[in-house]
């Protein structure tokens, strides 16, 4: 990666007549005026920008020209940076020969057997263009290789897919019929004997076990081995959703780093920086279910117009070679070892360790806000939002990316610090006297 060129940020000027325009129009055209809940309006304090144009590595600028220090980087799919040089070359090449054809394309091979390269214990893949198909995908295929119905989720995760049988077990539970939420069982994560519970209260039921294999810690010791092992003896399908694990804790999910071998895993997220692009991994007995080479009931797996666009793949291939390539994970997990501990460091000066923390692996930060009673706070988080944005920083997470350099973390820092210390003046004086208009609100909720 190149030297440091990067320079302190401007504050921004929010709130110009043209960028709440905007906001309404979108509002107008779209439900909830955006295509992903989580870049709503209600996720973010109303001193925010609205509406963004363009990135350029770990930056991004709004429609008033508004510069921001990003991190979540895209829902944590760009992993590389905004508009990386080699990706954005590997599809402007595509470009030129077409994007979607009415055969397969060459580049569809490629691509599969680069990403089968990469996790092993992987035998088929098939492209689709996001995290839901493909583990509802993944479930279908486990209801026709055990003839069976029950899915068992991992209720911690909070999003495993937009389909009935995954949102039916959160607060958003209106258009889904009983009949499909009760199809559904959920247990807590770390706790095996929850699942065994699953198998003995429905004998013969559970198609699969669904879950990401790891969260903000890593899996306890013998966790995985021990639902690989359960879901072998009772006949169902263990999937691991390695949507977000994969090519950000390690290119080949941590299945790879814990030499587990599911039977069904889904990667996306980073696979191709931000282009659309997510894939059903699994064992070949399983795969071919889909496909056109058994003697068994057919299995409508994936088949989807831009599943394989080519430009997209053309995309996933170059991000998969710069992981190969270049220090991209460990240089993320650096840089947010040392915004973890810049985090920390300033939290414990502001005096507001126990109502502000940091969690989560370097690479996967989050951060907890918290009222003067520990209780987790909606309002205190609009507060910590509010006042980074005020800095030029856009800080839904602490997620960070292979573009985020040393002086991008130092000045991170130092604005949260900044942050900090108004949000120990809100624990004293009361955090409405802080805020500029309402506060966030959780994506899973029931009512608006």
């Amino acid at each position: 990666m190149s030297e440091d060129t990067t320079t302190a940020l401007p504050r921004p000027v929010l709130g110009s007549e043209r960028a709440r325009d905007l906001q309404e129009r979108a509002h107008r055209a779209i439900p909830g005026g955006a295509h992903t809940y989580a870049k709503g309006d209600d996720q973010y304090p109303e001193l925010a920008p609205t509406l963004l144009v363009r990135g350029e590595g770990c930056r991004v600028w709004d429609v008033d020209g508004n510069e921001f220090v990003e991190y979540g980087m895209g829902l944590r799919s760009v992993a590389l940076g905004h508009a990386f040089p080699r990706v954005v070359e590997a599809v402007r090449r595509q470009l030129d020969h077409g994007t979607n054809f009415t055969r397969p394309a060459a580049i569809e091979v490629e691509c599969a057997e680069l990403l089968l390269s990469l996790v092993p214990g992987a035998e088929m893949a098939k492209f689709t263009k996001d995290g839901s198909t493909a583990t509802t995908a993944a479930v279908r295929l486990a209801r026709a290789h055990t003839g069976r119905d029950v899915v068992a989720l991992c209720r911690d995760h909070p999003f495993f897919s937009y389909d009935d049988w995954a949102i039916g077990t959160t607060p958003m539970k209106a258009g889904i019929p009983t009949s499909v939420t009760d199809l559904t069982a959920t247990f807590p994560y770390g706790d095996v004997a929850a699942v065994e519970a699953i198998f003995a209260e429905r004998p013969g039921q559970v198609a699969c076990v669904i879950l990401e294999p790891e969260r903000d810690t890593p899996a306890p010791d013998g966790y995985l081995e021990a639902l690989q092992a359960l879901c072998a003896r009772e006949g169902a399908v263990l999937v691991l959703d390695e949507t977000i694990t994969g090519f950000r804790y390690h290119q080949g999910g941590v299945q790879t780093q814990r030499g587990i071998v599911p039977d069904l895993s889904i990667f996306g997220k980073a696979l191709a920086n931000g282009f659309a692009v997510s894939a059903l991994l699994g064992r070949r007995e399983l795969m071919e279910l889909g496909g056109i080479r058994h003697d068994r009931d057919r299995v409508f797996l994936l088949s989807t117009t831009h599943g394989a666009e080519t430009h997209s793949l053309a995309a996933a291939i170059a991000t998969m070679q710069t992981y190969v390539d270049e220090p991209v994970i460990a240089t993320m997990e650096a840089q947010g070892q040392r915004l973890a501990d810049g985090v920390r460091r300033a939290a414990a000066e502001a005096g507001v360790e126990q109502w502000f923390g940091v969690a989560g692996r370097p690479q996967n930060l989050y951060y907890v806000t918290r009222d003067p009673e520990g209780k987790p706070s909606q309002p205190f988080r609009t507060l910590f939002l509010q006042e980074v944005v005020r800095r030029g920083f856009l800080m839904p997470s602490l997620v960070n990316s292979y573009s985020h350099r040393d002086l991008d973390t130092d000045l991170t820092v130092e604005a949260i610090a900044e942050a900090l210390a108004v949000y120990r003046r809100a624990i004293e004086e009361g955090v409405e006297r802080h805020l500029e208009g309402r506060s966030v609100k959780p994506v899973f909720r029931a009512r608006c």
